[in-house]
């Protein structure tokens, strides 16, 4: 038998180096909580050990048999009193009187013995109840990379179509709950071509798109968004694209950026290029207060810094954009070369002001555009527009749903994702049961 330890961030991770060393035989003998992360024990050939004989406690077995001869004698006696009493009522009821052999005895009345007051709970550690939620959730991980990794050989060996198609999809970058709802769409269909394209058409029908394009409707718009997502580059675009079309008179930039260095700077340059006026409103200044003047502009964009979650700043630059007397329509500015999991923290961030919908930038550097599209379908934000290059405003575009799911194709990754991606992305699925498949 050999038997091996792990050390990993977390128990997916860990359970990879272990199918990876050992394979998928190996058994899982021991896991627990170190400092950074999880430590598995693996063995590969083992067998369990056989239950050791029981001892015998004399001493219990002789206090069982005491205890068991008092219930039986206690059973005994309510049921002779049992008899006794139905003997007594069947005679009352009936009319008929009582016999020298069944004298009449006056009921006495006890006052029942008062519960005695329970005992305090012995106090627990809570080290203790963090220790076995740490082990109740590493065996929820393992259960759901086992079920996982199931699933998706089962899905291979009865439906190999559909496991293509789900391949192919991972490819593009979509999520797995998206992915399995477009596969819902297309299960009448055999063909596997004719299965794609329905597929992709599909796709382009979920993505939401503005009826009037956001300029052309006017009012406060304001780009939000985490630092490094193009924000400024976008509103200089926008503005640009702009005045372009209808002149510089009834257009006004304001900037609430006064953390990142030569923020200002940078609007206040593209204010006189385009010969537009430029407002900045610093901390703790009254947005409302600062845009009294440009109620009259037919547009206003607004540049937004990029803070952290956890920045108090944040909170009260989104409560500004929410307020009633500003009436923004704020825009969430996702670069689609960010990862998944910053794509879905800027959306729970920024969602607290209202989002009119999302603008997608650096489409010309992106290596996929599924996570993009999963989250902006997934919650239901509509693309406004679209960048894919630096040039101002040429490189500004409306958004076209089934060229976006073309492109999406057209970057899609060269290989094929491995077993143990597929398993992962279904052990994903298990942890809602309405998300399951199979």
């Amino acid at each position: 038998m050999q038997v091996k330890r792990f050390f990993a961030a977390d128990m997916r991770q860990a359970m990879k180096l272990v199918r990876d060393e050992l394979g998928a035989d190996a058994a899982i003998i021991g896991n627990r909580r170190i400092a950074g992360g999880v430590e598995l024990t693996a063995a590969l050939d083992y067998t369990p050990q056989a239950l050791a004989p029981r001892v015998p406690n004399m001493e219990l077995e002789d206090e069982l048999r005491k205890t068991a001869s008092r219930i039986v004698s206690a059973q005994a006696e309510l049921s002779m009193r049992g008899d006794s009493d139905a003997t007594t009522n069947r005679q009352l009821f009936a009319g008929l009187p009582l016999t020298a052999a069944e004298p009449l005895v006056e009921p006495t009345f006890k006052e029942p013995p008062r519960p005695a007051a329970p005992a305090p709970a012995p106090a627990v550690d809570q080290r203790v109840f963090d220790s076995m939620r740490f082990e109740l959730n590493g065996l929820r991980e393992l259960l759901e990379v086992q079920l996982g990794s199931l699933a998706w050989t089962q899905l291979q060996g009865s439906k190999p179509q559909q496991a293509n198609l789900w391949r192919r999809l991972q490819r593009i970058g979509l999520s797995g709950p998206l992915s399995r709802d477009l596969l819902a769409l297309t299960t009448e269909i055999e063909e596997p071509r004719q299965a794609w394209r329905m597929l992709l058409a599909h796709l382009a029908r979920m993505i939401v798109t503005p009826e009037i394009e956001p300029l052309e409707e006017g009012g406060v718009i304001a780009m939000v968004g985490p630092a490094g997502m193009g924000k400024t580059t976008t509103l200089a675009k926008l503005a640009a694209r702009y005045v372009l079309k209808y002149g510089a008179q009834n257009i006004a930039l304001v900037s609430m950026d006064s953390y990142r260095i030569g923020a200002q700077e940078q609007l206040k340059t593209l204010g006189r290029i385009l010969n537009v006026s430029v407002t900045h409103v610093d901390p703790g200044q009254s947005l409302a207060n600062a845009m009294d003047p440009l109620l009259r502009k037919r547009v206003v964009l607004i540049d937004t810094a990029g803070l952290q979650a956890s920045d108090p700043a944040l909170r009260m630059q989104l409560e500004s954009l929410a307020g009633r007397g500003i009436k923004s329509k704020n825009y969430l500015v996702l670069a689609t070369t960010s990862q998944k999991q910053v794509l879905t923290a800027a959306y729970h961030s920024y969602k607290r002001c209202g989002l009119a919908g999302c603008i997608l930038t650096k489409l010309d550097e992106t290596a996929s555009l599924g996570e993009v599209l999963s989250l902006a379908i997934s919650h239901e934000l509509p693309v406004a527009y679209l960048t894919d290059g630096p040039r101002i405003p040429d490189d500004l575009h409306l958004p076209r749903r089934h060229q976006l799911v073309s492109r999406a194709v057209s970057v899609q990754m060269q290989e094929e994702p491995s077993e143990e991606a597929m398993a992962d992305m279904f052990a994903d699925l298990y942890h809602n049961p309405a998300k399951r498949v199979g």
